[in-house]
C-alpha cells in the first residue's frame, strides 16, 4: 500500500511538472487603474489557485472556531463532574475474574 501512495504521488507530481513546462510562455493580467502583472502562466494559475485556497481557508475559521468551542463546552461538563466511588469486588468474583481465560483483553 506504501508504493502505491508513492506512485500515485509520483504521478500526480509528473503531471504538474508538464503542465508547468507546457504553461511557460509569458502572459499579463491586468488589473484596475492600469496596473498590471507580467509572468508565465503557470504562475499566474498557481497564484489564483493558491489565492482561492486562502480565501476558502479564511472563510472556513469562524464555524471551526465555533465547532470548537461547542466541542469545549460539550466536554467541560464531563471533566467537571465528581467521580463515583468504585464499587467493591467481591473476593469470589476476583479469583472468578483471575481464572479467566479472557483476563487482560
Amino acid at each position: 500500500m506504501k508504493y502505491v501512495l508513492w506512485l500515485l504521488k509520483a504521478a500526480i507530481f509528473f503531471t504538474l511538472f508538464a503542465f508547468a513546462l507546457n504553461n511557460q510562455q509569458g502572459t499579463t493580467v491586468h488589473f484596475f487603474f492600469g496596473t498590471h502583472w507580467t509572468a508565465p502562466l503557470v504562475l499566474v494559475v498557481l497564484s489564483a489557485f493558491a489565492l482561492g485556497v486562502a480565501v476558502g481557508v479564511l472563510g472556513m475559521v469562524p464555524r471551526w472556531w465555533r465547532h470548537r468551542n461547542a466541542a469545549l463546552r460539550a466536554q467541560a461538563p464531563v471533566a467537571a463532574a465528581p467521580a463515583a466511588p468504585a464499587p467493591a469486588i467481591a473476593p469470589d468474583t476476583e479469583a472468578a475474574l483471575a481464572q479467566s481465560p479472557m483476563h487482560g483483553i
